[in-house]
């Protein structure tokens, strides 16, 4: 397995993980719009931002996550990152895959001087939710959001 930075090729891959979550979606039936494709060029362009993939070895992308790294005056002026649209394939979750694209995102975040990891989950991704604790994640905030 290798985690690595999504290159434009995995970007089928990477929007049918995150069409759902419970099933196993083919790549080569996901239509990449010209907003995927806005998005992902200013993912890949921005220095604090990584869509990073969990490929087999052989190209297929199994998971991915998006880190941000976010600049702060909290926390002593410390930067914290920030995981989200965290997937792994349906048909291949239990096996400890998560945990390995959750390590190496978080040993990025380390590596680029991060203070704190943060990341948010559905209310209702509850096995999701035992995962991250697993990795020592700690609920400490309620989310809200505003879609415009």
């Amino acid at each position: 397995m290798i985690v690595r930075t999504a290159a434009r090729g995995d970007l089928p891959a990477v929007l049918a993980l995150l069409a759902d979550e419970s099933a196993v979606t083919d790549p080569a039936s996901v239509q990449v719009g010209a907003a995927y494709e806005t998005a992902f060029a200013a993912i890949e362009a921005d220095p604090r931002n990584e869509l990073l993939v969990l490929d087999e070895g052989d190209g297929t992308v199994l998971g991915c996550l998006q880190l941000t790294r976010i600049p702060g005056l909290g926390r002593g002026g410390a930067e914290r990152a920030l995981i989200e649209a965290v997937r792994v394939r349906a048909d291949r979750r239990g096996g400890g895959l998560g945990r390995l694209l959750l390590a190496r995102a978080i040993d990025r975040a380390r590596e680029q001087g991060c203070g704190l990891v943060q990341l948010t989950s559905n209310k209702r991704r509850t096995e999701a939710h035992r995962f991250y604790a697993s990795l020592g994640f700690e609920r400490s905030h309620d989310g809200f959001k505003l879609v415009l």
